[in-house]
Parts: C-alpha cells; structure tokens; sequence
C-alpha cells in the first residue's frame, strides 16, 4: 500500500504566546463481544498508544500543528503518521496543555515550551502499513488479558500531561455512555479537569452527547479526517 511521506520540519509550525503549537489524539474503540452488557463503558474500552525504539513507555500520537490545516486536520494527520489509523474525531478538545519539548525538560525559561490540543478519535480503520511505520510501533491497551487496562497505562504513559488527558478521556467516554444508556436519570456531575501541580490543564471540556451531523474536512495527506461535534 502506497502512502505519503509524514511531514518534516517546523517551517509551517504554528506558534502562540512563543509557544510552539502541538495537535494529538487519543485513538479509541469499544469492544463489542463483552459477556456482561451491563458493566461500564470504560471496561469496554481500548485506547491505541504507540512505543519508540529502546523504550518501554507509550505515548499518544501527537505533533506539530501546522499553519495550512486546521486543529482538526493536524490530530488526524498524526494519528495516520504515527499510529496508521483512521477514524472520527471529537470536534471539541479533551483539553489544553502546555508542556516543554522533550529536548527541554531541564530547561528554567520559555524555550522549548508547548501548547498541545488534545482530542478523542474514535477509530474505524487501522492501516497495515503508515509513513512512520518504522519508528511507532502501535499497542492496543485494553482490559482483555493478558493486555494491560486503561487505567493501568497511567505508569507507562512517558509524560504526565498525557496521563492527565487520558483521565479526561476515561471520564469523558463514561459520561457519554451514562447519558446514552440512562437517559431519564439525573446523572452526577464529573469535573472537566483536577488541580494539578506542574502540568496544569490549562483548558478542558467532556465530550457532549453528539448530535447525528458530521462535518467531512477535505481529503489531505490521504486521511479524510471526519469531525463530529
């Protein structure tokens, strides 16, 4: 299967308040053979992470949001490069978090600092082959044995604002489904974001019920990216 390159460079970077603009996503599905209907959606989830070489942490898909598409168009463009998979994205963000570039942990100034939008992606087709294929290895993280739970990826996650998002996803993703599956009942009210210490969140919002239109971006890179909101 032929595909585009993955993009390089920083000469179409976004940049904002001298921080340097990131898009990402958190890929997810819903398993459908689960004996008990009635357990959570969250027991039902599996969320792809991806692995670097000689490293035993995963991350989430995530890079640099570029000044020819939108946010939408940059978090599906890396969930194709980096994880190959396609699917339907969460109009509004999980969140906002800024960060330092991993060549900048260290750093006591702004260099290296980041603003990433975080969103959902509800995957729907997973490539055999992608452009950085050779350098993001793909993992499926779900509660099926012997893979390891979502909530136990909190220890593999390699950066606290990504373990931060994934909360808000977890959270989000068990909100949608209380309201589909107990419509008539008062549901109680989840916190769109904790306090946190270093790697506050500077912007979030749950994911609403969404309602049945979907917004077709236009085909880019060989991913038509589909923003339902």
């Amino acid at each position: 299967m032929s595909f585009l390159p993955a993009r390089k460079g920083r000469h179409r970077q976004r940049y904002q308040d001298h921080l340097r603009l990131v898009a990402g996503c958190i890929p997810y599905r819903l398993q459908k053979d689960v004996e008990d209907s009635n357990s959570s959606v969250t027991s039902r989830i599996n969320v792809l992470m991806i692995s670097t070489p000689n490293r035993d942490d995963l991350v989430f898909p995530k890079g640099g949001w570029e000044n020819d598409e939108t946010v939408h168009e940059a978090a599906c463009r890396e969930a194709l490069e980096e994880a190959g998979v396609k699917g339907i994205l969460d109009e509004d963000p999980l969140g906002v978090w800024e960060f330092r570039s991993k060549s900048r942990q260290n750093c006591c100034n702004m260099e290296g600092g980041c603003r990433g939008y975080m969103f959902a992606l509800e995957v729907t087709e997973e490539l055999d082959s992608w452009a950085e294929q050779t350098s993001y290895k793909r993992q499926w993280v779900s509660n099926k044995k012997p893979k390891l739970s979502p909530e136990e990826a909190y220890k593999f996650c390699r950066y606290d604002w990504m373990r931060d998002a994934l909360q808000v996803f977890l959270r989000a993703i068990e909100e949608r489904g209380s309201r589909r599956a107990e419509k008539l009942v008062e549901l109680p009210m989840f916190p769109a974001a904790d306090s946190m210490a270093e790697h506050q969140m500077l912007t979030s919002a749950g994911c609403s019920e969404k309602p049945p239109t979907v917004q077709h971006l236009e085909e880019s890179f060989t991913n038509k990216c589909i923003v339902q909101g």
